[in-house]
């Protein structure tokens, strides 16, 4: 197990206050980012190039550590580890499998807590997950910061057409920093769904890729409505409550693929640290995700901010 105190960022990049007994991966004083998936690098799906998850150490929603115990607690009363990462605390404890060590010069903190999920998750969609091919279209549903990380995965990918939808306007600028080519906001067309406004950009063929970034049910069916007949794909990255799904039987059996993804289907290991390498040559630029910053006393207000059309993504310091 590693112990960790928080040094500056939305969720991640920590300083390795201490190692537990058998860490070797990292030691005391490391710079180094939590990540909710491991790879292990010895079972079946990390020998594949199919998949991001870890069988040997699986994504851990159930908030408790490897062996089912938590290790952090306040008042005597235990707490428990969020996606195992418990990132919004000075202090935690992490499993080493968890954990990727960072180059820490140069780094700058404010972006790189942008890479360990969001923009991250976004664009290893298209790379990891999708691998779409050169003069492809895409349809990004939402525009916050993984729809973004979509949007420029997809550009650097080669696509030409990416079409970018959300209710807030003023995203239309930012998507199109990041590589947007075409913007629809559907409050302007109250009459059309959003499969059918995707269609209509495209000539009624629909798209070879359409990724579902919201994490809103009804927007999953109509990402899988918005792509090609035959062979396209629909990707769902936004996380979403509902236990069931209505989807189209018929969309599925005339050759659409509906896929989820978690990260993006980036490995911890193999890929994070190709994102980081990217961004530190300045393939990609993260200033426009960064638009509010606010200390961990006034977190109320950070998240009446997310409601602002202002907001893409908000730096909580601790």
């Amino acid at each position: 197990m590693i112990y960790f105190h928080q040094l500056l960022d939305v969720i991640q990049c920590r300083v390795v206050e201490s190692i537990g007994e058998g860490v070797t991966s990292v030691k005391q004083g490391d710079l180094v980012v939590p990540t909710y998936v491991s790879e292990c690098s010895e079972c079946e799906n990390c020998l594949s190039d199919k998949t991001n998850m870890c069988l040997k150490y699986p994504l851990n929603i159930s908030g408790l550590m490897p062996n089912n115990t938590s290790r952090i607690s306040v008042n005597g009363q235990m707490l428990y580890h969020g996606f195992s990462c418990s990132t919004w605390s000075e202090y935690t404890v992490v499993d080493a499998n968890f954990v990727l060590k960072l180059d820490p010069a140069p780094l700058n903190l404010h972006h790189a807590s942008f890479l360990s999920c969001g923009f991250s998750t976004g664009f290893g969609a298209p790379w990891k997950e999708a691998a779409i091919e050169e003069g492809s279209s895409v349809a990004v549903i939402g525009l916050g910061a993984v729809g973004l990380g979509v949007v420029e995965g997809s550009r650097m990918r080669g696509a030409t057409k990416i079409i970018g939808i959300d209710k807030n306007q003023r995203r239309k600028e930012k998507g199109e920093a990041f590589g947007v080519t075409d913007f629809i906001n559907p409050l302007f067309h109250s009459d059309k769904s959003v499969s059918e406004l995707i269609k209509d950009s495209t000539g009624g063929m629909g798209v070879d890729y359409c990724f579902e970034c919201t994490g809103l049910p009804q927007l999953i069916n109509e990402a899988l409505e918005a792509t090609k007949i035959g062979k396209g794909k629909a990707i769902v990255i936004g996380v979403s409550n509902a236990p069931t799904l209505q989807i189209n039987n018929f969309a599925l059996l005339t050759g659409r693929t509906l896929k989820g993804s978690i990260f993006g289907g980036l490995k911890a290991k193999t890929d994070l640290p190709i994102v980081f390498e990217k961004w530190r040559n300045k393939e990609f630029q993260l200033d426009e995700l960064l638009t509010h910053e606010v200390p961990m006393a006034d977190i109320t207000k950070a998240f009446q901010l997310l409601k602002h059309e202002d907001c893409v993504k908000v730096l909580l310091k601790i």
